[in-house]
């Protein structure tokens, strides 16, 4: 899986553990978002601020799997659909 960080976006206080228990090779945000599957990650100012990129079904939903783990809530759970170009969006509440 691969990430980034947005640029201008403060990344959220809980950031360290996302980076701690999910295994993300960071790269360019043009090449995190021609992966598969997109997750958003929300900040406290409720700006998503990192990307998170997945080839493979089983990738992302691992990634979802440790998300939900950390106490983060994915906005679109009750939604087959995708919102501006991502399959997930996680945030603290």
């Amino acid at each position: 899986m691969k990430t980034t960080l947005l640029e201008g976006k403060k990344p959220a206080h809980f950031d360290k553990h996302i980076i701690g228990n999910l295994l993300l090779d960071v790269a360019p945000v043009d090449e995190v978002r021609q992966e598969k599957m997109l997750i958003g990650v929300r900040n406290e100012a409720g700006e998503i601020y990192r990307l998170i990129g997945a080839a493979k079904v089983n990738s992302f939903i691992n990634a979802v799997e440790e998300l939900l783990d950390l106490g983060l809530v994915d906005e679109l759970k009750d939604t087959e659909d995708s919102r501006d170009g991502y399959d997930a969006i996680f945030s603290e509440s």
